[in-house]
Parts: structure tokens; sequence; C-alpha cells
């Protein structure tokens, strides 16, 4: 055992669809294994026939890595494998040690012969090493439901051992479909609508709305914690936190208590639109729900997206508060979200919004703010924050 060397393998799912755009995307994928897998004791990261390995330095590295690969999207499942010569032989030689604590009762064999030189083929080796397995175990063969499934996969130097799959979240690997803005508000619904986002190939940048200092600083410390942890599904962040108070202020003093929210929102579309611009971003992206609150109806969601250009999505819009809170819990963002703060769209809201506006209402009452200064104003005074997984320092801005 001592002698063996010791892998992760990586499996796809999507990316095994892509035709000619595949090579690209797995060049993608081993790049951002090799990124997320630093100073976890991963000697090289390589690509084989469908499926990607990563050479651990030795057993100990394993938890760390499994934790790792688990969170790269584009990972549909992975093992831990072993090595052995090209050999049929040499792979009985190492079974035994490799079964050795393992209790089943069932098993299968599924060889993949992705070296097509190898003499033996692949059904043959299935039939060879199912009875060599169960003369040694007593275990009975079962192709459908097995106990345990060992894998033989045929390289041209050396053949892979394999047995327990972790599944991972799947996807496409981060990066592939160009960079979105993420309204990050430190709630429970933002930071899972990135994170699908992300699960899409997307890089996603962060803005936050915050109104300190007329409120105390808990929302900007909420998503401070939560992009890093977000982080670590990317390997790089930037967020962008602005300051709404002196809009709000003149939002307040110059337009009905019921539009306050969707005058709000309408200011935080047009800022997050000029940041995502000036980074050369395609969309934005938002935890919008449908009639989850008053913003939300479809009506407030039509005037707040009428006073920007390019694409708004919103990958919750279907989903109702349960199963966002569900796939929070899953995604480990939930904990910190319901930590208590002061949002800024709490600030001075009316007992009374109005849910169901219309936009000629709306630019009549807008059309006494200085729109273009207001905005101005709060990119001027916006300050970036860079990130970086494996956990580094924050970068400066």
């Amino acid at each position: 055992m001592e002698a063996l060397k010791s892998h992760a393998i990586v499996k796809t799912h999507e990316l095994a669809l892509k035709g000619n755009n595949r090579p690209w995307f797995m060049r993608r994928l081993v790049n951002n294994l090799r990124v997320a897998t630093k100073g976890t004791g991963v000697e090289r990261v390589w690509q084989g026939h469908m499926f990607v390995g990563l050479t651990l330095s030795d057993e100990d590295a394993w938890p760390e890595v499994r934790d790792r690969v688990q969170d790269c999207f584009g990972v549909a499942k992975f093992f831990k494998s072993y090595t052995a010569p090209p050999d049929l032989d040499e792979v009985k030689a190492v079974l035994p040690g490799l079964l050795e604590g393992r209790t089943f009762d069932s098993f299968r064999i599924t060889a993949n012969r992705a070296d097509k030189r190898f003499p033996v083929k692949s059904d043959q080796i299935n039939r060879d090493m199912g009875a060599y397995v169960k003369d040694l175990t007593g275990a009975r063969v079962d192709l459908t439901h097995p106990d345990l499934h060992i894998h033989l996969d045929v390289q041209s130097k050396e053949i892979l051992i394999y047995f327990d799959e972790i599944k991972g979240y799947g996807g496409l690997p981060v990066g592939v479909s160009g960079l979105v803005t993420a309204m990050l508000s430190g709630g429970i619904d933002s930071p899972v609508a990135a994170w699908q986002l992300m699960k899409r190939g997307c890089t996603v940048q962060f803005v936050h709305f915050h109104s300190y200092p007329l409120v105390d600083m808990s929302s900007i410390e909420k998503v401070v914690d939560l992009t890093q942890y977000l982080t670590k599904f990317q390997y790089g962040s930037v967020l962008h936190l602005v300051p709404l108070g002196d809009i709000q202020k003149q939002i307040i003093l110059s337009t009905p208590p019921a539009y306050r929210v969707i005058f709000y929102r309408r200011f935080m579309m047009r800022v997050t639109e000029e940041i995502a611009r000036r980074r050369k971003s395609k969309a934005i992206v938002t935890g919008e729900s449908c009639g989850q609150v008053a913003s939300q109806t479809l009506e407030n969601i039509a005037t707040i997206d009428a006073v920007v250009n390019m694409p708004v999505l919103r990958p919750l819009i279907g989903f109702n508060k349960e199963e966002i809170i569900d796939v929070a819990r899953a995604l480990g963002t939930f904990t910190t979200s319901i930590l208590p703060d002061q949002d800024c769209c709490s600030l001075f809201v009316p007992k009374h919004p109005e849910t169901r506006s219309d936009l000629e209402t709306v630019l009549k009452l807008e059309s006494v703010l200085p729109v273009d200064d207001l905005v101005a104003m709060a990119l001027d005074k916006t300050e970036v924050r860079e990130f970086s997984s494996p956990v580094e320092e924050p970068l400066p801005a």
C-alpha cells in the first residue's frame, strides 16, 4: 500500500456534451482545480480521457483536497484513486490491501479501457476481475445495486483503481460564461442567486448598498463575510460598497412615502449598471422572487428595470422562500445571512408601499430628483475590496 500513488479522479457531465468546444471547457476546469487545490499537497493536475486527475503528495492531503474539489463547479463526481502498473496481475496484487477494512456483500466491476491498445477488452476485464474479487471476498456480483463499485480505468502507463463516488455540484467551470454583477444585500436570497450564476460558469462581482453612517456597519460586515465565503467557489471576487444614504435622504424629502422603495431600487439599478459597464460585465443579477415583497411584484419589477439597458438575471424568480432557505442551508450561507443587520432598504420604509406602480407616474414623481448627480456621487464614494481563495488577506482597493 505504501508504494501506491493516490489521486483524485474528477468526472464531468455537461462538459462531455460540448462538442468541438470541449477542450476549452476542460482546460478551464483543469486550471480551476489547480487554483482550488493550491497548498493542499497536490503534486500535479492533469487531463486524462474524459476526466481530470489530481496526484496527491501523500494520503494526508486527501481530506482538504476532497473538500476543495467538491466546491469546484464543473465537477459532477469524483473519486479517490490508486494506481497499478498496466497489468491485471498487478491489479490483483494490490486489490486485497485496498479492500481491507471494507465491508460489503455485493460488488460490481466497471472497467474503462481508455487505452485501446491494452490487450484485454473491457467486458473481459469485468469478468476476470469479478471472478477474482468473488473468490477473494465471498461477495456476490450485483450490477444494479452493489454495496461496492470497483472502477478500473486503463490508461497507457497505469491502471487507475477507485471506489467511492463523491457527488460534486456539476454545472460549468467558473469563467467560461463571462462576468456578471450581483446585487448582494446580505440577506438569504442574493448569495444563493450569485451562487447559481457561478454554477452556470459566470464569474460574479458583487455590489452592496449600505446606509452607513445613518445606520451601523452590520450589513457591510455581513456582506464582507458572505463575499469571502462565496469566493471559494470562484477563487477571486470584487466587492463594491456603495453608500446610499444621501440618495435616500433626497428621496425621502422629495417623493411620496409609498414610492420610496421603488425609487431606492431604481437608483440601485442605475449605479449597479454603471459599475457593471465599467468592468465590462454583461448582466445584473438579483435575488428577487416574484411577489415575495412589495418591490418584487411584476409591475414594480418592470418599473425598476426600466432604468437599465442590460439583462437583469433573476435565477430565483420562481422559488418560494422555503426553497431558497433550503439551498442557502446546503450552500452554507444561511447562518450568516440571518444575522441581524440594518439593511439600507429597511431605512424609512413606509407602512403601505406601492405594489402596482406604473412607469408614467414614477417618472413624473422622479423628475424632481437630480438623478445623474446622485448616481455620480454614489459612484464617486464607492469603496472597492478584493478577495481571494484559498484564503489570503484581501487585496487593497
